[in-house]
């Protein structure tokens, strides 16, 4: 099969990519390149995809309807969609909102065309990433996807919440089967610098204060990227059949356990050798307090079973951070 993978320059992107190649699917890869944080890391992705049999890599904004329709036309052979691509960030959406308006439902859309211009071509799944965030302001842990889902304390978790319905109509409207991913807290060699394991690691490596909001009294759920691959990939395989109702399905990715903050930043000091200075600082605009995923969906309809914690997890993220910055 042919999969389009968006945003195949960032985290999940790649290294959802790396799984599809070793298995002999065709991956095409499209990716701006933007520079919300440094596009050298996204090169460095990338190189690790170039080259390999069966890749093929585009530079194009997913969310320019002429670009995208260009790109349509040139390649008739795709038959999947994995629309990881999305201006991330909960704390930047506050600042940048409508950054997220162009790419996260402008961009959503134009996916979801081009997935609706492919059914009588054969089109088989539209994956597509959520988020934790989407959960909000919601207190009942774990959460499930059950659970009410339309408070969301951010931005970005509002264009995560959006696409879910957009998908929605869209698979009622013209079959496409559609799945959402309710990612938790991704963590993992190739990680983002805007997320706390390179954040804290950097910071303690280099003998710098790491700051620590709600004074430490939060919790996530950490959830290590070749469990998220798995989850994709079955996701891929499985795409929802509808049967009575519209074939749309939504499902969280997480590791099922809510780790204390405090007891996350020890792990990391232990797997840099060194400990940190704590900064504590009040809770930012648009955190909340605690992640926790349900898998009970996602472990009975895709075989979902995640393996990692962040013992194991986190020194393997140190590992390829020291050798990335060569420390």
């Amino acid at each position: 099969m042919t999969v389009l993978v968006t945003g195949v320059a960032g985290f999940i992107g790649m290294h959802v990519s790396k799984a599809l190649l070793d298995r002999g699917d065709q991956v095409v890869g499209i990716d701006n390149l933007n520079d919300y944080y440094d596009p050298a890391l996204k090169h460095a992705r990338l190189a690790e995809l170039q080259g390999r049999n069966g890749f093929s890599f585009h530079r194009v904004d997913f969310s320019d309807r002429e670009a995208m329709a260009a790109f349509d036309a040139a390649h008739p052979e795709i038959d999947r969609i994995v629309h990881l691509g999305a201006q991330a960030g909960v704390r930047y959406s506050i600042e940048h909102p409508f950054e997220y308006l162009q790419a996260n439902l402008t961009g959503h859309l134009v996916l979801m065309e081009l997935a609706r211009g492919r059914m009588d071509k054969g089109m088989r799944s539209f994956v597509y990433a959520s988020s934790s965030s989407v959960y909000g302001a919601n207190r009942d842990v774990p959460f499930s996807v059950d659970d009410r889902a339309d408070r969301p304390m951010s931005f970005y978790g509002a264009t995560k919440k959006a696409n879910e319905v957009m998908s929605y109509s869209y698979a009622s409207l013209y079959g496409i089967p559609s799945t959402g991913l309710r990612f938790f807290t991704v963590y993992g060699p190739w990680g983002r610098p805007d997320m706390s394991p390179w954040l804290f690691t950097d910071r303690i490596l280099t003998g710098r204060p790491i700051e620590v909001f709600n004074h430490g009294q939060m919790q996530r759920d950490f959830t290590y990227i070749d469990d998220i691959v798995a989850g994709v990939l079955a996701s891929v395989d499985r795409p929802p059949a509808g049967g009575d109702d519209a074939p749309a399905a939504i499902y969280n990715l997480g590791n099922h356990q809510s780790v204390k903050l405090l007891d996350y930043i020890r792990v990391i000091e232990r797997a840099c050798g060194r400990r940190a200075e704590l900064v504590m600082k009040p809770m930012q605009p648009g955190d909340v307090l605690e992640t926790y995923a349900d898998i009970a969906a996602s472990q009975r309809d895709l075989g979902y079973q995640p393996t990692t914690g962040i013992e194991d997890g986190i020194p393997r993220f140190v590992d390829w951070f020291r050798h990335y910055h060569r420390l």
